[in-house]
């Protein structure tokens, strides 16, 4: 019977799909791991670098200084570091991305792009929006960090932008990963009052060569890791969901795998009971 052959073939072809999806889930698991724990160290120098910058600005002038002023003349175009996933198989991790994008930009096309992942880049280009700059090609991504950072920041000092923003996937947890937007360019520097209270009992230091240049040496930085923190954020939320997507997968493929072994089976067994049948009925028309 031909029904059997094919439930039998594909059968076949569950267990196959199911042992990829199991030893990707394996692979992304473990990548999860080194990714979460880069992403976590990456949090506490983020916040080391944050205090020295919030300290060094309650102690120098920062009124006038281009990285934290905001352009006179605003042109209402901003520049969109869009990080992404340049593999799929992640789940919707891209799409809520996307969806999270274009919501917070209604005018998505009117602003320029940076991408650092191919699934970004295809969005921005399948949107008609303009694609300045793709560094999906530099692994690992953080490699690429200082060139965006050039980037970004020579651009809005010279009046292109109102602003630099950074859009990725903020890591929560193995089970959560949520869309989110940094402001990097103008910088928002706000002391909290425990720092303001800290400051005033804190003792006069002396910062050789000034507290300027060394605020001014500091803040490229801080730039710098903020995009790095969003970019290793990124990698923790993209081999999170591959692996709760492989998972499923897996499980997937272990539901079909049963369903299709019972009918499997009761098409044996209905095979079975017709040539019972028939050796029946020639028994009979012998007799």
């Amino acid at each position: 019977m031909a029904s059997i052959r094919i439930l039998r073939r594909r059968i076949k072809s569950a267990k196959n799909i199911a042992q990829i999806t199991k030893a990707m889930e394996l692979v992304a698991a473990s990548k999860m791991k080194k990714a979460q724990a880069q992403a976590l160290a990456g949090k506490q120098y983020a916040q080391k670098i944050y205090e020295m910058v919030t300290e060094l600005a309650q102690r120098t002038d920062v009124s006038n200084h281009p990285y934290l002023t905001r352009p006179k003349t605003v042109i209402g175009k901003r520049l969109i570091i869009l990080i992404s996933t340049t593999k799929g198989l992640c789940g919707g991790l891209n799409s809520n991305l996307f969806r999270y994008c274009v919501k917070t930009y209604p005018d998505f096309q009117k602003h320029d792009i940076v991408t650092v992942g191919k699934k970004g880049s295809s969005l921005a280009v399948r949107l008609g929006a303009k694609l300045i700059a793709d560094f999906s090609e530099t692994i690992p991504f953080v490699t690429g960090v200082p060139a965006i950072i050039e980037l970004a920041v020579n651009e809005y000092l010279a009046g292109h932008y109102d602003g630099v923003d950074v859009i990725f996937n903020e890591f929560k947890s193995a089970l959560q990963q949520l869309p989110k937007k940094k402001t990097v360019l103008p910088l928002t520097i706000e002391a909290s009052a425990e720092k303001t209270e800290k400051h005033d009992d804190f003792s006069e230091f002396v910062i050789e060569p000034s507290k300027n240049e060394v605020f001014d040496a500091l803040l490229p930085h801080y730039l710098e890791n903020q995009v790095r923190d969003a970019i290793l954020q990124a990698e923790a939320s993209e081999q999170s969901a591959r692996m709760v997507a492989m998972r499923n997968a897996t499980d997937n493929a272990l539901s079909l795998i049963d369903g299709l072994t019972l009918m499997y089976n009761k098409e044996r067994q209905a095979k079975i009971t017709f040539e019972i049948a028939d050796i029946v009925t020639a028994r009979l028309a012998v007799e």
